[in-house]
């Protein structure tokens, strides 16, 4: 298990599969704090300045293994948790994070990464107040991703691991080995489950409903006269509302 959060502030994270449809619900979720008027900061998986041109280079040369990919997006994380994510909570503002560490034990164990050596490389990370789990069959989200996207990228589709010569069949696999992973963390982090093939707008609000739950009688930091996130906030740019 991961040490609890003992800042004042609330950290609320999201995950699941590639196409479950995290982002668009912590997007929504993003702009639905702000106009309760709380000081609310985003973060991304995989968007530290540090290591960028080092994984765009290692991507596309294809110099990764498991584990160096591991130590990577670990280095990622670390840098965005101690520059970023820390220091605003300590503050006492919510951080919203898509994708957070559980990203990494499901991924880098579908790689064939041992399971406890990941834990362990990610033990000075919080255990997450929120942490909502999106659900989604598998045959609903590989239907979502090639209906939208002409090309799975190459790690993304899990050819690394030579599981299939076939990018989609590939992708299939790699994403069934993570979904598995994803349920067994469901009782060990406290996971909120969410059904993912529901309608965007319940989604949207049974996601309000626990937040605001978790927020009740809770003081954070006030809302500042110039809001500006040292977060890139140009990922939350969805433009649908929900009643």
């Amino acid at each position: 298990m991961l040490r609890k959060n003992t800042t004042p502030g609330k950290l609320i994270i999201v995950e699941g599969i590639d196409g479950s449809g995290k982002s668009t619900q912590i997007g929504l979720l993003y702009k639905w704090l702000q106009t309760q008027g709380y000081s609310v900061y985003f973060s991304e998986w995989n968007s530290s300045d540090l290591v960028k041109s080092t994984t765009k280079r290692a991507k596309k040369r294809r110099y990764f293994t498991p584990t160096t990919f591991s130590i990577l997006l670990c280095t990622d994380f670390a840098d965005r948790w101690e520059n970023q994510i820390l220091p605003l909570l300590k503050a006492g503002a919510i951080v919203l994070a898509d994708r957070y560490a559980f990203t990494a034990f499901g991924r880098d164990v579908a790689r064939g990464v041992d399971r406890e050596w990941v834990r362990n490389l990610y033990s000075f990370a919080m255990q997450p107040d929120i942490a909502l789990f999106f659900r989604v069959p598998l045959e609903v989200t590989i239907q979502r991703i090639t209906s939208t996207r002409s090309k799975i990228k190459y790690y993304e589709a899990g050819m690394d691991l030579n599981l299939s010569e076939s990018r989609i069949d590939s992708f299939k696999l790699f994403q069934r080995r993570i979904l598995s992973e994803y349920n067994n963390m469901v009782d060990e982090f406290d996971f909120t489950v969410i059904d993912g093939t529901l309608s965007v707008q319940v989604q949207q609000r049974l996601v309000r409903k626990i937040v605001k739950r978790e927020l009740e009688g809770w003081k954070g930091l006030a809302i500042p006269e110039y809001n500006l996130s040292p977060f890139k906030q140009n990922k939350i740019n969805h433009e649908k509302e929900v009643p």
